[in-house]
């Protein structure tokens, strides 16, 4: 009994969201049947799309790569107790400031232009999303509906600057600002067609999780996510906390936005705006808000958008369809989340003495 209570919380963590998809799947299934499809034939080009061949996993991975930065946005700054949801902002935003400073540094060496490119969105989307905790913190305003309308303030402030002030007068037809120039661009990791953005953002999520497991800054990070209180009751400054946590998920998400340029587009345009910052609150959801689970959910939600080309090309379907997949998650994952610590199965209370005799002659 001791070591299955032990347990619980590992088992409630995982069986929970395990549980969650198996419905969610069900659910997709009866929708998939209802527009005149087999689910079985859906599923199985879902997992050909997503991990059916080395091509598969490559295109999974590249878009597992900002996945995860972006659900690190929305769990960094859970632990001290705030629910973000505006990274897709920050991601525009640092995509836009890598382009920036891109442009100041050319001529400079490659290493030195791509390190102020990934350093200059990582502080742009941290401000941004930093601005949503002093806002909670000192203004008490909502931290979600705060962070949702900075979102939109960043997108537009990104169309307008690449579409006005920023244009390459050479980008005619996909306005975008000036190119950062092959040099420039991020490498691809050796052997694979990924670039090094999957790796950026996979040590990104493991020192967060080290972080916040094994030493005090986690320990007092969840305190204040916990309870501010007691918290400061207990000496920490509050206010500091949450604007850190804040910063550092928006760094993450300003960091995915800097890798779209300097990886994938190389220059900042509209494309960078492609749905990353909303789906990494579906993964941060999914991983319970847990760094480290964060890395294995950004590969199965980037798989799932993999395999939506698949879909299309073998059965006509939209690309919305894994959109639909995803939004039935999402919601099955929220409902789901009613049920941690009220499972009859996985709740046990504890006998006393005297209620274990009395059990005991029964």
């Amino acid at each position: 009994m001791e070591l299955t209570r032990r347990f619980l919380p590992l088992v409630e963590a995982v069986g929970i969201p395990v549980m969650a998809l198996l419905v969610a799947m069900l659910l997709f299934a009866g929708f998939v049947a209802a527009v005149g499809q087999s689910p079985l034939e859906v599923f199985a080009l879902l997992y050909k799309g997503a991990f059916g061949s080395a091509f598969s996993w490559q295109n999974t991975l590249l878009r597992a790569a900002p996945l995860i930065l972006t659900g690190l946005a929305v769990a960094i700054p859970a632990q001290a107790g705030m629910v973000i949801i505006g990274g897709e902002g920050a991601l525009a935003l640092g995509a836009l400031t890598a382009a920036v400073a891109a442009s100041a540094l050319q001529g400079a060496p490659p290493h030195w232009v791509q390190t102020g490119m990934l350093a200059a969105g990582a502080l742009c989307g941290g401000l941004w999303i930093g601005l949503s905790g002093w806002l909670r913190q000192y203004r008490g305003v909502n931290e979600t509906i705060g962070s949702l309308l900075l979102s939109y303030i960043g997108i537009a402030l990104l169309n307008f600057f690449v579409e006005g002030p920023l244009k390459d007068p050479a980008s005619l037809n996909k306005p975008s600002t000036a190119p950062i120039g092959d040099a420039n661009m991020i490498g691809n990791l050796p052997g694979m067609d990924v670039h090094y953005g999957l790796l950026f953002g996979v040590i990104f999520a493991l020192v967060t999780w080290v972080i916040l497991k094994f030493t005090t800054l986690g320990f007092a990070l969840k305190t204040v996510g916990g309870n501010p209180r007691a918290a400061q009751m207990a000496g920490l400054r509050v206010g500091y906390w949450i604007v850190g946590a804040a910063f550092a998920g928006g760094a993450a998400a300003g960091l995915a936005g800097a890798i779209e340029v300097a990886a994938v587009q190389g220059a900042a345009n509209a494309s960078v705006v492609a749905g990353y910052g909303y789906a990494g609150i579906l993964v941060a959801f999914i991983a319970r808000q847990n760094p480290f689970a964060v890395i294995p959910v950004a590969v199965l939600i980037g798989g799932i958008n993999a395999a939506g080309g698949m879909l299309q090309r073998r059965l006509d379907m939209p690309d919305a369809s894994v959109l639909v997949l995803q939004g039935i998650i999402f919601v099955v994952i929220i409902a789901s989340e009613t049920l941690n610590g009220r499972l009859g199965l996985i709740k046990f209370k504890s006998l006393s003495p005297v209620s274990a005799t009395i059990s005991s002659k029964t």
